[in-house]
């Protein structure tokens, strides 16, 4: 079997890959929560959703079932938010391991190529060594 071919068998899997399969169902589900309740789009349609929820309770003519000072809402914001703020902080505490992790790999590399830029500079530093006696013998030859 080729190289070529025994490489694209054998995937090496970044830090990212081997961390995102680690994680559990409902770590997942955390994780996805989390991107959700963080983007524009949430709080667009939420901002609808209470924009809603307030006409139809100020403007309903035969039963109001929040009326104002819209208690109920008030309540369901308070659950929300008991309810995403632990979500969000797991999700952001396994952000931090995976910043942690990702900083550890990026110092093993930093560390492998300082150890390999320095055994280039020996070898660099030996061959001009070499050469620059070469050229001495060869000068002092051309003297004779």
């Amino acid at each position: 079997m080729s190289e070529k071919k025994l490489d694209e068998q054998v995937k090496v899997k970044t830090w990212h890959e081997k961390h995102k399969e680690s994680l559990s169902i409902g770590q997942k589900i955390a994780d996805g929560l989390a991107k959700g309740m963080g983007s524009w789009g949430f709080i667009i349609i939420q901002t609808i959703l209470v924009i809603a929820w307030m006409v139809c309770n100020i403007i309903a003519i035969v039963q109001h079932w929040d009326p104002y000072p819209f208690i109920l809402l008030n309540l369901l914001f308070s659950t929300q938010a008991a309810y995403a703020a632990p979500i969000i902080m797991m999700s952001q505490n396994r952000q931090n391991d995976r910043d942690r992790i990702q900083a550890l790999e990026d110092f093993k590399t930093n560390v492998d190529a300082k150890k390999e830029i320095e055994e280039m500079q020996k070898a660099i530093a030996r061959i001009e060594n070499e050469k620059l006696g070469e050229i001495l013998k060869a000068i002092e030859e051309l003297k004779k």
